[in-house]
């Protein structure tokens, strides 16, 4: 993998992780709040961002083994 791929996926990682736990966070608040229904919309969002953080984690630990 070229660096300035690498250097992309990575950027989008920590993007993602950073979106990840604002939905999360927001997801809290809105429980708080007694607003099960977004509540439970922000967490299936954070939940989704987060399994394709899981993927990009694979997809980049996998090239540095090449």
């Amino acid at each position: 993998m070229k660096p300035e791929t690498k250097n992309v996926l990575l950027k989008a990682y920590a993007q993602l992780h950073q979106i990840t736990e604002e939905l999360y966070s927001a997801s809290d608040k809105a429980i708080e709040n007694n607003d099960f229904e977004d509540a439970s919309l922000l967490a299936s969002r954070a939940d989704r961002l987060y399994e394709e953080i899981e993927n990009l984690e694979i997809v980049i630990s996998e090239q540095e083994e090449i």
